[in-house]
């Protein structure tokens, strides 16, 4: 199927309403076949979840709408443990995937279902290039587009409680009843903007790399402050974020659930020898220090002080940085009002860094995203007559 636009006929909501007189809660396991088998056929369906997370690495689902036009769909994940049937849909080329702002639900997909929804169309970033405002949450595209006005009371809601209230089956059936209807006016927009081909290729951008398994041995360069450590000290904090990562994922627990990262930069600016020494860290709870002290004292011990990580490469802090991030952000920003792009879309701060750091380093490595794709069409031979 081709990833333009396809025959649509939506009623108005009113006729929607009347016609989805109710949804069907799909708690067993002959429903849910019947229900992906419908599914399969289908040009378009539209996703969403809810779930908890508070403590947790990874989000508790509680809950899975899907709608293709003709049947809404509840799915209830704690009644159904093997959902593998209906995560064969996520990868199903004939089926577009339509979602809103769905890096969490990214998230859930790839842990649950180790699959990544494919085509995909993000209904927050059509909005952004299609010129409606970056960014824009659920309601206010409702709102905008089809005046409709949806009570967000639920969504902060436990949605891994049972029964679920006829509230919260209200308010998860509307995240998906009015995406629907929101399809063809942003599809039309992107469409005649010749951009639709910039939504998908921002679909694949998004799940890309998604299903890989976490690096144990980078995980030390997501630790907040790692740059301030010398390379001795960055030799513990990498045996310590390891571990802090692996006990993390055994237990399901958020990373600042097993020790915060502050707790990890003082472990490996102190590096304490003793159970003393570590008693006397004000910077992990007494928690922490009852809990994990003989695992802490264990595996600093194994750090390889012979082969110690390089120092952490902080752009910011080298010379000419503030000049040439200037040049290449107002370079960028020429560009986003030429082609009515939001900033965020074209030259985010990550994308200054991702191009600046690319440049310094004789361009070597992948290509930078500004680079790539849609964004290279646009900025590439502006970037390159920069001097930076």
């Amino acid at each position: 199927m081709s990833r333009l636009l396809f025959l649509w006929t939506v009623l108005n909501p009113q006729e929607l309403e009347k016609n989805l007189s109710v949804f069907q809660y799909v708690s067993d396991e002959a429903s849910l076949n019947a229900l992906v088998a419908q599914y399969q056929q289908s040009p378009l369906l539209v996703l969403d979840t809810e779930f908890v997370r508070t403590r947790t690495y990874y989000a508790k689902l509680g809950l899975i709408q899907a709608y293709d036009g003709k049947t809404l769909a509840l799915i209830d994940p704690v009644a159904l443990p093997d959902l593998s049937a209906f995560w064969s849909l996520l990868d199903n080329p004939n089926i577009i995937k339509l979602v809103h702002s769905c890096s969490e639900d990214l998230e859930v997909f790839a842990h649950y279902g180790q699959r990544q929804p494919t085509p995909l169309f993000d209904s927050q970033i059509a909005a952004s290039l299609c010129g409606m405002g970056h960014g824009l949450g659920y309601a206010k595209l409702v709102e905008t587009c089809l005046g409709e006005v949806i009570d967000k009371g639920e969504s902060r809601t436990d949605w891994m409680r049972r029964p679920l209230t006829e509230a919260q089956l209200s308010y998860a059936a509307n995240d998906v009843l009015y995406l629907y209807q929101l399809y063809p006016q942003l599809a039309e927009r992107l469409k005649a903007q010749d951009r639709l081909g910039w939504l998908y290729e921002e679909g694949e951008r998004m799940t890309e790399g998604r299903l890989a398994t976490p690096d144990m041995d980078t995980a030390y360069l997501r630790v907040k402050n790692a740059f301030q450590l010398t390379e001795h000290q960055l030799a513990y904090l990498k045996v310590l974020a390891k571990w802090r990562l692996e006990k993390a994922l055994a237990r399901d627990l958020a990373l600042g659930f097993v020790i915060k990262d502050h707790g990890l930069i003082a472990l490996a600016k102190k590096q304490p020898k003793s159970m003393g020494d570590l008693l006397k860290l004000n910077d992990l709870t007494e928690q922490e220090k009852r809990i994990h002290g003989k695992d802490i004292l264990r595996v600093m011990q194994t750090a390889d002080l012979n082969n110690p990580p390089e120092l952490v490469d902080v752009l910011a802090l080298k010379p000419g940085y503030k000049s040439a991030f200037k040049n290449i952000k107002t370079c960028l920003t020429e560009l986003c009002e030429q082609h009515a792009i939001p900033m965020e879309m074209l030259g985010s701060k990550r994308h200054i860094h991702e191009y600046l750091q690319w440049r310094w380093d004789k361009q070597q490595g992948a290509l930078p995203t500004v680079l790539s794709g849609w964004r290279g069409q646009i900025a590439a031979e502006s970037l390159a007559k920069l001097e930076v």
